[in-house]
């Protein structure tokens, strides 16, 4: 099993790969200090599991884990705080770890990750990162060789463009790893709605909605960009626009 350790505080990294040195069967191929290094290493060294701490400066845990597309390593998440985990984390196989880790819980997680096929972990990640003190605040997009963290209020829209996924915002475009239908999945209904197959929207960018005679709506957004709504999304547009839903 290849371990990636993934947490911002150098004493935890420590304490995480003393705890790994007498677990059999289990290499650290790397660390990361943040979020966004996270995602590169993830990239970059393709880890079988990653031990990934959920408070974390710049971008936490469950929003770098929301930014992977999928298959995902499999993740255990480490957390001080219990909030984060006692609803979160019901029902789900994927584990968590309370901090300070004890070697014991450490290694009955990972053998648990080890039983986890990719597609229950994958689906136990999504689950929890559309639990309401989940939902991300911030995404990890790309622009060039560099990852770069956009805050929820500045993102306008996503858009599939060429069989990427390109989050727009106001001056700038960039490249997510998530398929737009993944994205959806994850984000927070009251903020972000998919418009038509190939746009999901903020909503609080959304300025006036037009209604075409071909039935289709215009959605004009604050900055003066027009994106096009679907006829059958249309009216729940306007319903959540309006408060409705």
């Amino acid at each position: 099993m290849r371990v990636l350790i993934v947490d911002d505080e150098p004493l935890a990294r420590d304490r995480l790969r003393f705890l790994l040195e007498d677990i059999e069967d289990v290499q650290i191929v790397g660390e990361a200090e943040d979020g966004e290094q996270g995602i590169e290493r993830i990239e970059e060294l393709k880890p079988d599991l990653v031990l990934l701490d959920i408070q974390m400066s710049g971008c936490n845990g469950m929003e770098v884990a929301s930014s992977l597309s999928s298959p995902r390593p499999k993740i255990i998440f480490c957390t001080a705080f219990d909030q984060y985990a006692v609803h979160a984390f019901e029902l789900c196989a994927v584990d968590y770890l309370m901090k300070p880790i004890s070697r014991a819980r450490l290694a009955g997680a990972i053998e648990k990750a080890c039983a986890l096929s990719t597609s229950e972990a994958d689906a136990d990640v999504d689950r929890i990162a559309r639990h309401e003190r989940m939902t991300p605040r911030r995404f990890l997009a790309r622009r060039g060789s560099k990852f770069v963290v956009i805050a929820q209020k500045d993102v306008l829209y996503w858009a599939l463009d060429g069989g990427l996924t390109r989050l727009f915002s106001e001056n700038q475009s960039y490249v997510m790893e998530p398929p737009l239908n993944e994205l959806e999945r994850r984000l927070d209904p009251a903020v972000f709605f998919r418009i038509s197959r190939s746009v999901i929207v903020n909503l609080d960018h959304v300025a006036e909605v037009e209604t075409t005679e071909a039935g289709y709506g215009d959605a004009l957004l604050k900055t003066g960009v027009h994106v096009q709504v679907s006829r059958r999304r249309l009216k729940t547009l306007l319903d959540k626009l309006d408060g409705i839903l």
